[in-house]
């Protein structure tokens, strides 16, 4: 467009399209306004509590909240690495980026998309030529500033179909979709905010390329969205979906219109261009393994699964993960807002209108039945891939935004028609006020959904990054640090200490097993699986040297004991049966059961004992968190599994609050009682033992013998715990519930909530 001065309502071209400088001014102050509505709200979520001693709890020493996702820290570590010798892994070995904090020992081969670590590079440098920023407000402030563009995208994308108010409208539905807010708030420092601007640019570009007249603008924007989509392989490891839904759907359409006898030769070279540019950006850039993956993705989605998991008979660790749930209706609602009904309503009604060819001039002369279908599909896809977990909540979300705003859309063109057969001529400006009000109402019902169906709080706290600085400034760097898994992306981040197992599960399970001298023998049923049922078994067991010996085998030689087993023996759960028997008795005592119960030779006994009773073990320390607690029904779900039977033992845990009123206490999870006569019952029956912990000090009480279940009551942190009377002495009790040192481990730092540990030998 020529750069010259213009007289007010004097027409200019934008996007192809003529339209005054008024109008110009109005397409840009309402792109300003979606930005500003979708950042501001995410700024009005930082400091809920922060002048309150509970909400200070959750904050770092820069006055903001702790990261909401403990996954952000990783992406933090990441990004750290890159800023400090300008590659993402902690070292190249053999000409490869390694991380050798994740999944230690050895570590893991990086292979993560990088987009996040880049753009947070750029920013981070960027404010820092002003001001000195440190790195973590960079990563905690990025994703206010990209998801609001998410809305801008929707507005032109939607606006080619429709008016402003309908384009308007989508922009803030989809800058406040709750779902899409929470996890882009500032502080949920993960790939979510590129999850929905990225497939709006890909899609809103192929559309543009498909339907615009001119071959030549056609192959350039097909090529402009290529390049989008190469970005969303750098941000999303999922992108692969998004390709192929576009691509086969393209072919599909072009076949039924080439059986209709319509021309597709402009069809046909957009879509190629788009294909190709986008399989040579991928592989010329990322490499030729991520052309790779691209091929055997489809072979993933319709493969068949073991009915206990892929990992079967290992116990499946995703159970655990609770964004991997299938979310109920009322999930699905609250997440997609006020676009679910609106979307859904948006796709009946343009279909009533598409069908009628002077509906169709009249309302939607722009609209094609190759977009509509494609939406259809979106959407189709998009709640197929619900059977995955809530988190693909967020794939159904733009095509139910696009059909919303489109319908608002249809909406006003009525009332405008209306308008101008006169109904609303005795009042002037009747007609503005009720389209205005209609899209004041779509941005206070989305803001009520956010308000009353969002809520966030840290997932780290003071004592847990206090704890992490103690390890990171009092161990030596190569200490492993033993925790849930949930917490080891923070503790890698924060602590800077190697973790035996963490988020990285779901990128290691494809990597192929070979011989570990040369590198690690990754097995094919994921050994994450496999460390996740150790460690739980470790605090499920009451033999404290079994413990022990589960610690020193993880952190010092990790999978290579189970997986030499498992080529010895051929059965799962032989092996399991062995190192159960092996791992709490010393070298001799293990020697003799591994060559005269289990008839072992003696080099495979040798190289087996090599990794289980390691000469020179790797030092290691445990960390435990009251906020462990709540969860710790996984401890026994994995540390009980039985391998015969492929499924977990049958054993109770409930955990709950304690709710006090004087010596009269009521839990949430079914017990009551009377603290001054000690009659407590749980679901009205007398339990077998009572363990009581207040001002540090520990009492039993044994009740009725022939109950299963025992009452631990932590009247110092307001919780309770029941559980199965065998577990009395179990590591778990005595780490997380009791706190008390035991013969084989000590505690070496301490503070409100959280304890490391170190082992005894």
């Amino acid at each position: 467009m020529k750069t010259i001065e213009l007289q007010y309502g004097e027409l200019m071209k934008f996007n192809g399209v003529e339209m005054s400088r008024k109008e110009l001014l109005i397409q840009l102050g309402i792109v300003l306004l979606i930005f500003m509505v979708g950042f501001l709200i995410r700024v009005e979520s930082v400091h809920p509590n922060a002048t309150s001693p509970e909400g200070q709890f959750y904050q770092d020493q820069n006055g903001l909240p702790y990261m909401y996702e403990l996954d952000s820290y990783y992406n933090y570590r990441l990004t750290k690495n890159y800023i400090d010798h300008g590659y993402l892994g902690d070292k190249i070995i053999n000409g490869r980026e390694w991380d050798t904090h994740s999944y230690y020992p050895p570590g893991v081969p990086l292979d993560y998309p990088p987009l996040i670590v880049y753009l947070t590079a750029f920013f981070y440098y960027l404010v820092n030529i002003f001001s000195e920023i440190p790195l973590l407000v960079v990563c905690f402030w990025l994703p206010a500033f990209i998801a609001p563009l998410a809305g801008v995208v929707a507005y032109f994308m939607v606006r080619k179909y429709t008016n402003d108010y309908g384009a308007a409208a989508a922009g803030f539905i989809m800058v406040l979709a709750p779902y899409y807010f929470l996890r882009t708030v500032p502080g949920w420092f993960d790939t979510d905010m590129f999850n929905i601007l990225m497939p709006l640019l890909v899609v809103w570009l192929f559309m543009e390329a498909i339907h615009t007249p001119n071959l030549r603008k056609g192959l350039l924007i097909s090529v402009l969205s290529a390049f989008f989509m190469f970005i969303f392989a750098l941000a999303w490891p999922g992108w692969q979906l998004y390709f192929y839904m576009l691509v086969s759907f393209s072919i599909l359409y072009a076949f039924w219109c080439k059986i209709k006898r319509k021309d597709v030769k402009k069809f046909a070279y957009t879509l190629f261009a788009f294909v190709a540019v986008t399989l040579i950006f991928v592989t010329l850039c990322t490499g030729f393994l991520n052309l790779i993956k691209l091929v055997y993705v489809p072979l993933d989605l319709i493969k068949i699964s073991d009915l206990n998991g892929p990992w079967s008979p290992w116990p499946d660790v995703y159970m655990s993960v609770s964004e991997l749930d299938k979310p109920s209706i009322e999930k699905i609602i609250l997440g997609a807002g006020f676009s679910f009904f609106a979307g859904i309503l948006g796709f009946i009604w343009i279909f009533r209108i598409l069908i009628n060819k002077k509906f169709k001039k009249l309302y939607l002369d722009k609209m094609t039945w190759f977009f509509y279908l494609f939406l259809i599909l979106w959407t189709i896809v998009g709640f197929i891939a619900l059977n995955k977990g809530s988190r693909f909540i967020i794939f159904i979300i733009p095509p139910l935004v696009i059909s919303s705003g489109i319908l608002i859309g249809i909406c006003v063109d009525y009332l405008d028609i209306l308008n101008k057969f006169g109904m609303f001529r005795q009042k002037k400006y009747f007609y503005k006020v009720i389209v205005t009000s209609i899209l004041i109402i779509v941005v206070l019902s989305s803001l009520w959904a956010v308000n009353t169906g969002v809520s966030v709080i840290s997932a780290a706290n003071d004592d847990l990054w206090n704890a992490a600085e103690w390890i990171n400034n009092n161990t030596s760097p190569a200490t492993v640090v033993i925790s849930s898994w949930s917490y080891g992306h923070f503790l890698t981040g924060i602590a800077n200490r190697p973790v035996p197992l963490d988020g990285r599960m779901a990128y290691i399970e494809t990597l192929p097993i070979r011989n570990y001298d040369s590198a690690y023998p990754y097995g094919s049923k994921s050994p994450g699986t496999m460390r996740e049922y150790w460690i739980e078994r470790a605090f499920f067991t009451d033999d404290e040297t079994l413990s022990l010996g589960i610690f020193r085998m993880l952190s010092s030689s990790g999978d290579l004991a189970t997986l030499t087993l498992d080529e010895y023996t051929g059965n799962t759960s032989q092996t399991v049966e062995i190192l159960n028997h092996i791992l709490g008795v010393d070298n001799n005592i293990a020697r003799s059961i591994l060559v005269n119960r289990y008839h072992l030779t003696n080099q495979e006994t040798d190289k087996v004992l090599n990794y289980t009773h390691t000469p020179q073990p790797a030092a290691f320390v445990i960390l435990t968190n009251d906020e462990m607690i709540d969860k710790s029904f996984w401890v026994f779900y994995f540390g009980g599994w039985d391998f015969q039977k492929v499924q977990p033992g049958d054993y109770t845990y409930n955990f709950g609050r304690i709710n006090q009123n004087d010596e009269v206490i009521n839990t949430t999870n079914g017990v009551r009682g009377d603290l001054e006569t000690g009659n407590i019952t749980y679901n009205g029956k007398v339990p077998s033992l009572i363990i009581t912990t207040k001002n540090g000090l520990v009492s039993k009480r044994y009740l009725k013998n022939n109950s299963n279940v025992m009452v631990v009551l932590l009247m110092d942190e307001g919780r309770v715990v029941v559980m199965d009377k065998k577990f009395e002495n179990s590591l778990f009790i005595k780490l997380f519930l009791l706190k008390k040192n035991t013969e084989h481990f000590k505690s070496i730092y301490k503070n409100n909530t959280t304890i490391v540990w170190e082992p005894l030998f």
